[in-house]
């Protein structure tokens, strides 16, 4: 299944509750991590190319290896729900459930590029993933880098991380998250 892109882009991050029943959640009981508005803009790839963008409120529980990304639109109703654990993932979206070998591979087939899902759960407190290297940003700048992106915490204190993909095309990933 090939979610449309962008608009969709989001509606794929925002795996909806939508249908198939025979599905469940591997996070069932499991508090939520982070909620918030998410924004994901990518650059055009080629010349005359248009940028794709998208925004959804967004609810982010469970953790890196087992959890689940519930994505909504402006009017609350959930869009799309992603749902994960070791050696698969799911998107549930436009009353279809599809079935991934991965993280990365549901992404990409929603978005069209791989996104960091499971280092979010970190990135969202300000922190890098565990699971990958990490170094500061240059020039003192608050922020850190990690699997090919600049992770930026200038504006962490008001809510929002911002983590930038430099590699073309380039994707921008912005999380407003609430104030509990």
């Amino acid at each position: 299944m090939r979610v449309a892109r962008l608009p969709r882009l989001l509606l794929a991050l925002a795996v909806l509750l939508a249908g198939c029943a025979s599905l469940r959640s591997p996070v069932e009981g499991l508090a939520m991590a982070a909620s918030g508005r998410l924004a994901i803009r990518i650059e055009a790839a080629r010349p005359g190319e248009s940028p794709r963008a998208s925004t959804a409120f967004f609810e982010l529980l469970g953790e890196a290896a087992r959890g689940e990304l519930r994505l909504s639109n402006t009017l609350g109703t959930t869009v799309a729900v992603a749902w994960w654990q070791p050696g698969e993932a799911w998107l549930r979206a436009e009353g279809r459930t599809q079935r991934y070998a991965d993280l990365d591979e549901l992404t990409r087939e929603m978005v069209g590029e791989p996104l960091p899902v499971a280092a979010l759960f970190h990135w969202l407190r300000g922190e890098p993933w565990p699971g990958a290297a990490s170094e500061p940003l240059d020039g003192g700048a608050r922020g850190f880098r990690q699997l090919g992106w600049s992770v930026q915490l200038e504006q962490a204190a008001d809510g929002l991380i911002t983590a930038v993909r430099q590699v073309p095309p380039v994707v921008t990933v912005r999380a407003r998250l609430d104030r509990s």
